[in-house]
């Protein structure tokens, strides 16, 4: 099931970003890769056509308090987000009915990729979701396309769970891979529903 969730103030630390909630004063930097084309597309959204378009959509992560802005130290500039987001099919998966979970949204801009640095902020946000807040597991998901976040998701351990499909923001439907990452402190036991879409190995 979904944990409860906010940032409530948290800020995370690695040795180059700060993991904080978005402000309005990060409007700017927010709009300045989010405006670039085939960022956005990569998680499902049309990347912004204006300021406005980026403005409501600080509000709302404002508002929900459940994205992280990442701060690049070396310049204190905001250069992506990633979301502790509810994990779809709750309803449908009834092997994770008596454990808490959320599901990872990560988004970096084009300028900085290539460096592991959205694989630095995850590793540090899931020390924080699995050994501070003791969430019994994560999920993750990408399209069959993005094969840059494939790579990143199973080199932090995330395993393929699932085939899907996802509804995006764009109103189209991508076929993709939901992935999974148990808690290694945890004995979880799993009963797999639905073995047509399961692509999960237990070891």
């Amino acid at each position: 099931m979904n944990a409860d969730f906010r940032i409530n103030g948290k800020v995370i630390e690695s040795d180059r970003l700060i993991l904080r909630a978005f402000e309005y004063c990060d409007l700017d930097d927010f709009f300045a890769y989010a405006c670039v084309d085939g960022v956005g597309e990569m998680a499902g959204w049309k990347h912004h056509e204006n300021k406005e378009e980026s403005l409501n959509i600080l509000k709302s992560f404002i508002k929900s308090d459940k994205t992280f802005a990442l701060v690049y130290k070396e310049n204190n500039k905001v250069i992506g987000s990633l979301g502790v987001e509810k994990y779809g099919f709750e309803d449908k998966l009834p092997e994770f009915s008596n454990y808490y979970a959320r599901e990872l949204g990560a988004v970096l801009s084009k300028d900085y990729r290539s460096k592991g640095l959205m694989s630095e902020a995850i590793k540090a946000l899931i020390d924080y979701l699995f050994n501070e807040l003791n969430l019994d597991f994560l999920t993750a998901g990408y399209f069959d396309f993005n094969k840059r976040s494939k790579k990143m998701q199973e080199n932090l351990g995330f395993k393929p769970y699932r085939k899907v499909i996802i509804d995006t923001i764009m109103g189209t439907k991508e076929p993709g891979v939901l992935s999974l990452l148990v808690n290694p402190n945890k004995n979880l036991v799993l009963n797999f529903s639905h073995p047509e879409t399961l692509i999960y190995q237990e070891k």
